[in-house]
């Protein structure tokens, strides 16, 4: 039975959608989806990938959107339990997803912008393979747990915070590996990392944390 939730039928919506475009990524590249999986612990798929990243890339572009739909709901989700659980609304969660997917767009053509004018492609394109990487695994990840928490788990504070605290581990994760293969390179460019971090890395989540808490207004 389903637990009562607000507005199950666009959950359901896009659920489905966010699970048809994982379902394209595993058809189209079935076995560097499977390396995928087993990201964390394994550095495999980081060697093997980041040799052929491309520009746009088709396995990246379907896990980019499957985990900007993934965060989205999950920000609702959780500024349902913390703010206000007030009824789903369409246009305004068109704005979150839209601002997401954007705030990620511009934040990675920046780091390319900055790598070209520091003449630093070498690090930051490996670096921003990895990030992007370890991001789409989030959304990944996300995505079981949003249908659980939309049709099984009550939202309480404490399993936010829980969710809040794997997001942040995996991101640590991805960080540490990215500092780890590229240590020789960080410790000799390490202002320009130190200003790529400040203005790139921690500036862009303070927007998203505004966008998410003002989603609403």
């Amino acid at each position: 039975m389903l637990r009562d939730a607000i507005s199950n039928d666009w959950f359901t919506i896009f659920l489905m959608l966010g699970l048809g475009l994982i379902t394209v990524s595993k058809f189209l590249f079935t076995h560097r989806f499977k390396d995928f999986l087993v990201l964390i612990g394994n550095s495999k798929y980081l060697k093997i990938y980041a040799r052929d990243q491309k520009f746009i890339d088709g396995f990246d572009a379907l896990l980019f959107l499957n985990g900007v739909l993934s965060i989205s709901i999950f920000a609702i989700i959780g500024y349902g339990a913390f703010v206000n659980p007030s009824a789903f609304n369409l246009n305004q969660f068109f704005k979150l997803l839209f601002g997401i997917g954007i705030l990620f767009l511009i934040k990675v053509l920046l780091e390319r912008l900055i790598a070209s004018l520091f003449d630093i492609d070498e690090l930051i394109d490996s670096y921003v393979f990895q990030k992007t990487t370890f991001k789409n695994y989030i959304g990944f990840v996300l995505f079981p747990i949003n249908c659980l928490l939309i049709y099984t788990l009550e939202p309480t504070k404490v399993l936010i915070h829980t969710i809040i605290g794997l997001i942040i581990l995996i991101n640590l994760i991805g960080f540490i590996t990215s500092f780890k293969n590229h240590q020789k390179l960080l410790i000799n460019n390490i202002f320009y990392f130190i200003l790529y971090l400040c203005a790139l890395e921690i500036g862009p989540y303070l927007i998203l944390y505004k966008l998410i808490i003002d989603f609403n207004a």
